[in-house]
C-alpha cells in the first residue's frame, strides 16, 4: 500500500524523495529503517511495532550483533533480517538524543548511514520513519533540516547508487509540517 502521497522531489540521477503518510510496515520498498537505540533493544514506539511483526529472528540478529560488537553507535546504522515482514532487510540507526550535542549532525550521518546499508546491498528502495524526535527528543526543526540534508547528502555523494527511492514514512502532524515547510519548492 502506498500511503498518501504528501510531496515528491525528483533528485538527479533518475532519484527521488517521496514523503508519505503510511504505516511503515506496509512501504513499497526494499527496506525500512528502524528508529533504534545502541543497545537494539526494541522497547517502544517503531522499534517495537517492527519487533513484534518481524518477530524472534530479527531480535536474535540483533542480539549476536551487540554480543560480537557491542553497542552500535550513535549516527551509525547496521543492518538485521526482517524475519516476518516482506522487506529484503531492516537497517537499524542509531539517532542522538537531545542533549548530547550535534544533534543535526549526528542525525545526517545516522541516515546516512542508513542510505549506505541499503547501496551496499544493491537495494532500490528504502523508507524511513521519524528518526530521534520521539523519545529522543530531538526538536521537529531539526529533525525536518536533518532528514531533507541526509538524503541529499547521499544522493550527491553516491549519484550512481542503485539506491533510487528514498520514502520518509510520517504520521499527519507537526513533523510532517515542518519536513514539507523545509522541503518547500526546492529540489534535493
Amino acid at each position: 500500500m502506498p500511503g498518501k502521497l504528501v510531496k515528491k522531489v525528483d533528485c538527479t540521477h533518475g532519484r527521488d524523495f517521496t514523503l508519505v503518510v503510511n504505516d511503515l510496515l506496509r512501504e513499497p520498498v526494499d527496506c525500512i529503517v528502524n528508529a533504534a537505540n545502541g543497545m537494539l533493544a526494541h522497547g517502544g514506539g517503531v522499534a517495537a511495532a517492527i519487533a513484534r511483526a518481524a518477530g524472534q529472528a530479527l531480535i536474535r540478529e540483533g542480539d549476536m550483533i551487540i554480543a560480537q560488537h557491542g553497542a552500535v553507535a550513535t549516527g551509525d546504522a547496521v543492518v538485521t533480517t526482517a524475519g516476518s515482514l516482506p522487506f529484503k532487510g531492516v537497517i537499524h540507526a542509531v539517532g542522538p538524543r537531545m542533549g548530547q550535542g550535534d544533534e543535526e549532525n549526528t542525525l545526517v550521518k545516522a541516515l546516512v548511514s542508513s542510505f549506505l546499508r541499503a547501496h551496499e546491498r544493491k537495494w532500490t528502495s528504502i523508507s524511513f520513519p521519524a528518526v530521534s524526535s520521539g523519545i529522543f527528543a530531538v526538536p521537529h526543526e531539526i529533525c525536518a533540516r536533518a532528514y531533507v540534508r541526509a538524503v541529499r547528502e547521499f544522493y550527491e555523494q553516491y549519484p550512481q547508487s542503485t539506491l533510487k527511492h528514498i520514502r520518509l514514512c510520517l504520521f499527519d502532524g507537526p513533523l510532517l509540517d515542518m519536513v514539507k515547510k523545509e522541503l518547500g519548492d526546492q529540489h534535493t
